[in-house]
């Protein structure tokens, strides 16, 4: 584990491999750089690989309780500063994927490619209104619950029910890990942001990559984002919940891999 120090906070971080930087975006809900696993493993042959621990995960400082996606997007950029990472690809799954496109809005000149997996453009610029008030109000009420009492009833909807059973535990224990009060900041952040806007003016090669049995960004999230980049492609991993990089880790590696090679012109300053 590596930390360093953007906006007032330590911001820890897995590293694997050399090559062109490639920063992984984990999700919400308890996840930080460990869910990356697979990919940190796999994909570090060829690539330099930086996992991070969102602020409020894993080890990282909580950040203040008013931090907005514009805010998680500016600490991001700064932590690429600090680890010297020149134009990396960004690949954000979930929470993750609407924090690169927050990225992407924020500095347009950072990311050489995005990856959105199981990504929104927010919630709010994803989903019905009807229902960012639910998700809001249902996780409001469970986060102030110990871990053990309510993560098990969200399993289903970031795995489907053919994953193995050793697969679910090891997701839950990776979920146990949720610092509350920090997801509660995360939670709202992720439920304000609208980033449908953006979506239009993205000119960086972008891979939408879902599941197709994704519970809780329905593949139709998947398709409208498809639509509405420029020149992105759509690649939708069949009988795959929403933490495709750890259901189906080999082809999800995949995908990756062939896009990322798809792109081997050099990196200009």
């Amino acid at each position: 584990m590596g930390a360093v120090t953007v906006s007032g906070l330590k911001v820890t971080y897995r590293r694997a491999g050399s090559g062109d930087p490639l920063v992984l975006l984990h999700g919400g809900f308890g996840f930080d750089s460990r869910s990356w696993g697979p990919q940190l493993d796999a994909l570090d042959d060829e690539f330099d690989v930086v996992a991070w621990d969102a602020p409020g995960c894993g080890g990282s400082d909580d950040p203040p309780e008013s931090f907005s996606m514009e805010q998680y997007a500016d600490s991001l950029a700064e932590f690429t500063k600090a680890l010297n990472l020149t134009r990396p690809h960004i690949l954000g799954l979930s929470f993750g994927g609407a924090l690169a496109l927050a990225l992407y809005a924020r500095r347009r000149t950072l990311p050489r490619s995005l990856i959105l997996a199981g990504a929104y453009a927010g919630w709010a610029g994803s989903l019905p209104a009807d229902e960012v008030q639910r998700r809001v109000k249902l996780i409001s009420e469970d986060v102030t619950q110990p871990p053990d009492d309510w993560l098990p009833k969200y399993l289903p909807g970031m795995l489907t029910e053919s994953a193995p059973r050793e697969m679910a535990e090891r997701t839950l224990a990776l979920m146990s890990g949720i610092h509350p009060r920090a997801s509660l900041t995360m939670l709202r952040a992720m439920a304000n942001a609208d980033l449908r806007g953006i979506l239009p003016d993205i000119d960086v090669p972008t891979l939408v990559l879902h599941g197709e049995r994704d519970a809780r960004s329905p593949l139709a999230v998947g398709k409208e984002l498809h639509t509405k980049i420029p020149a992105s492609k759509l690649v939708v991993l069949p009988g795959v919940g929403h933490l495709s990089n750890i259901e189906a880790a080999d082809a999800f590696n995949s995908e990756v891999r062939t896009f990322l090679r798809s792109l081997s012109s050099p990196i200009r300053p």
